[in-house]
């Protein structure tokens, strides 16, 4: 039985790789097939943002060798940075109760 931490590291795999090469390489997300992933995986922090130009962003921000698709190692920047950005928003809340 995997553990908890294994589990996720799984799950984040997995995630990617049922986006990824819907349309064209598989190793990549391309900019719809990420677009999907947000809309589908992440639907309440995109409904939180107001812009329009999220996707697009977000996209420019994790290609960091500008091949306009996220590879295995962008998305995780992306996961590593939310999960970061959430554990400061959660720490702030508990330190103002």
């Amino acid at each position: 039985m995997p553990t908890q931490l294994e589990g996720a590291m799984d799950a984040l795999i997995t995630v990617f790789y049922n986006y990824s090469g819907n349309d064209g390489d598989k190793h990549k997300l391309n900019k719809g097939e990420l677009k999907q992933l947000l809309h589908s995986e992440l639907t309440d922090f995109l409904t939180s943002q107001k812009d329009p130009m999220l996707v697009e962003k977000i996209m420019n921000d994790l290609d960091s060798n500008q091949d306009n698709e996220v590879d295995f190692n962008e998305f995780v920047v992306l996961v590593a940075a939310l999960t970061v950005a959430c554990n400061d928003f959660f720490q702030q809340q508990n330190e103002k109760k």
